[in-house]
């Protein structure tokens, strides 16, 4: 059974939701077991990230995607904290080898968002993971409807929603939902042609 971890940090609700649906995407994958690791502010005492449990999960894991809302075009403070805890393991070189990818969610159409998933793939690389990036082109350059990679990011997944002060609960883009799935699927199916 090959396993993909999803480990995030979500403000609103909308990463989250991305999360699930790449999780969903890789659950459909035969022989595949994906799990959400949600990073929280309360984990952080003292200035630092400590879920020890956490990062055991993420070292017998296959694949790990890494997920960030992206604020003032970078990531969340918090998942920020998580990446400087993980150090630990690439002293080790614990994730060498592992597949990685990454998604992020943020309220403009652009957002800066492409440094997210660039701090995202050089964190990847620093620890000798294996990146895999987002597959499909745009459906709008087939007169589709469907939404798939409406954003045009090939790095990984970009998810916008507007800005809701309302305070109603998170809901994301159709097609952002489809594009997460199809990452979640070409992630775990990327873990069983590397292994």
């Amino acid at each position: 059974m090959s396993s993909v971890v999803v480990v995030y940090f979500s403000g609103a609700g909308h990463t989250h939701l991305m999360a699930e649906a790449i999780a969903k995407g890789a659950n459909q994958v035969a022989g595949t077991e994906a799990k959400l690791l949600r990073i929280t502010g309360d984990q952080i005492t003292e200035g630092r990230w400590k879920q020890p449990e956490f990062l055991e999960t993420l070292n017998q894991a296959d694949a790990i995607v890494f997920g960030s809302p992206t604020y003032m075009g970078g990531v969340a403070g918090q998942f920020k904290a998580f990446i400087d805890a993980a150090s630990e393991i690439w002293f080790a070189q614990g994730w060498k080898n592992k597949i990685a990818g990454g998604f992020t969610h943020s309220g403009s159409l652009s957002g800066d968002k492409q440094g997210t998933l660039l701090y995202l793939a050089t964190n990847a690389a620093q620890h000798g993971m294996i990146w895999v990036g987002f597959a499909d082109l745009p459906s709008a350059y087939f007169g589709k409807t469907d939404g798939v990679n409406r954003l045009g990011s090939f790095l990984g997944v970009m998810g916008q929603s507007n800005l809701d002060m309302s305070g109603s609960p998170a809901e994301i883009d159709s097609g952002d939902r489809l594009s997460s799935e199809i990452y979640g699927q070409r992630i775990a199916e990327a873990v069983q042609r590397w292994h």
